[in-house]
């Protein structure tokens, strides 16, 4: 692999994007440029609801202290801590990419999740737009797609979503682990508030786009006293369906994230770690296979049960996410090669 950096990158708070992007970074970002060899990765880990992913972006500007994509920049041999948040690779031919896979005879037309590592929708896209062209490609052939992101830059592509929601499969959901402005500035620094993401999902649902909301994660003795208000004001703004997961802290964001909760929330520290570890069994992950993003024991019962209540009385997935990954992986027939003409049955 080889990386070009970019002594000059793209500016993503020119003043057409200031309103989605927030304040410039107080730490310099750093971009790196790279041909990469291939942009669908396959996953095999039961604990997630896909089995391709496409990542046009490596590490997340939006420096979230908890996120577990964090170890994956330790693969281009830079750290989990601030290189994931300020040092950007940009896989700047992912779309050439994309409609090589497409064009394969191999390819069925499975659903493709945006993104499974890094946010799909980081201010950097505003600039190079990576997401909306491979987003045009599964709109020109019919493609499944599902999107999770913390960006409202989202809003930019509304028109393109309806468009694959029409022809294709479409799931939505704005990841809002926060009602707190404030909570979730001391642990995601850089990414939009909650309010900006409630607007968001508003936006998404006026212009017909289903869009749900994701509780994830929730940090015990944190953020789980918010979950029916984030619940609330999601289906307010037109959410219809909703997921939990429960923080998963392996080895090295584990350490990003303590010492964030210390800088950040002091007072909160002891508690925090402590409730976390109550809800999985006296540890802060379990790294088991379809048993990482939930927890076990009474405190997580109550949690989880706290947010099955909410969502039946709010109505909202009254229509299971899992049906609808199911009919996702089934829609594979709404792919199409441009030109190419389904033959007919006879009976």
């Amino acid at each position: 692999m080889s990386l070009r950096r970019l002594s000059n990158p793209p500016n993503p708070w020119h003043t057409s994007h200031h309103e989605y992007l927030g304040e410039p970074p107080s730490i310099p970002l750093t971009i790196y440029e790279e041909d990469a060899k291939s942009v669908l990765s396959e996953n095999k880990s039961p604990d997630l609801g896909f089995r391709y992913s496409v990542n046009p972006y490596r590490g997340c500007y939006h420096g979230c202290a908890y996120c577990y994509a964090r170890v994956t920049h330790q693969y281009l041999d830079f750290g989990a801590g601030t290189d994931f948040d300020r040092r950007i690779v940009v896989k700047k031919n992912a779309p050439e990419l994309l409609r090589d896979a497409f064009e394969k005879r191999s390819w069925r037309g499975e659903l493709i999740a945006f993104s499974g590592a890094t946010d799909c929708y980081q201010p950097i896209e505003a600039s190079y737009r990576l997401t909306q062209q491979l987003l045009e490609l599964c709109h020109e052939y019919r493609n499944p797609v599902a999107i999770i992101t913390k960006s409202v830059l989202i809003r930019r592509d509304v028109e393109l979503l309806a468009a694959i929601a029409r022809e294709a499969h479409l799931s939505v959901y704005l990841s809002i682990p926060f009602a707190n402005d404030a909570t979730a500035r001391a642990i995601e620094p850089t990414a939009p508030a909650p309010t900006a993401r409630f607007a968001a999902i508003r936006a998404l649902a006026n212009a017909g786009v289903e869009v749900g909301v994701a509780v994830a994660p929730i940090i015990p003795g944190l953020n789980d006293d918010q979950i029916v208000e984030v619940l609330e004001r999601a289906r307010e703004a037109g959410a219809t369906k909703a997921f939990r997961i429960l923080l998963h802290l392996s080895k090295e964001v584990r350490t990003v994230f303590e010492e964030r909760l210390q800088e950040t929330l002091p007072l909160r520290y002891e508690r925090v770690m402590a409730s976390l570890k109550d809800s999985r069994g006296g540890r802060t992950a379990n790294p088991e296979f379809g048993s990482r993003f939930v927890g076990s024991g009474p405190r997580w019962q109550a949690t989880d049960q706290l947010f099955e209540v909410a969502c039946r009385r709010l109505g909202l997935n009254a229509r299971r996410e899992s049906e609808a990954y199911r009919e996702a992986f089934a829609s594979s027939s709404t792919f199409r090669r441009p030109g190419e003409q389904r033959q007919g049955t006879l009976f």
